[in-house]
């Protein structure tokens, strides 16, 4: 990735600007190693101006290449020491669940009826038994079958919204 015209040949004062553009491209930047001045640190820097996440791996305290992620912890990053901890913190442990459910499983005609309600504001259930005329027992369990298929979403206090 570049913003320089092809053909530049690659030069270290090139480097912060292609990270800013990595890191703009990203949802979130994971450092694993970083001396005090490394290219990693930059585009963790150029992460936090552009509201990306920063998420890093500690590193031993003797270790010079330790440095940069145990500072960035200092500063306020995400410390993981697995995967999951980033798809948790990106509320992404779920979606590859969510993609297969949503592919293979059909929506029953209760399931339309229900989305047909959902939008990207807010309902009650309380609304949604209004609205469609069906018990809460069936929109209770037709939202969870919703959730598990990555159509619907809940926001709290039983209000729910479209995914």
């Amino acid at each position: 990735m570049s913003e320089f015209a092809l053909g530049t040949k690659p030069k270290a004062e090139h480097f912060p600007q292609r990270n800013r553009i990595i890191s703009g491209m990203s949802i979130g930047v994971l450092v694993v190693e970083a001396d005090d001045h490394s290219g990693a640190l930059i585009t963790a820097r150029k992460a936090v101006e552009q509201n990306r996440d920063v998420f890093v791996v500690p590193g031993s305290i003797y270790s010079p290449m330790s440095r940069g992620p145990n500072s960035l912890i200092k500063d306020g990053a995400k410390l993981v020491v697995t995967a999951a901890d980033i798809l948790e913190e990106l509320n992404l442990n779920m979606a590859v669940h969510q993609i297969e459910m949503k592919n293979f499983t059909p929506v029953t005609d209760t399931e339309a009826q229900v989305l047909a309600y959902l939008t990207k504001e807010a309902l009650h259930i309380d609304e949604l038994c209004h609205c469609s005329g069906l018990p809460a027992a069936t929109i209770t369990g037709t939202l969870a079958l919703l959730e598990l298929k990555g159509l619907a979403k809940h926001t709290g206090g039983m209000s729910y919204v479209l995914a």
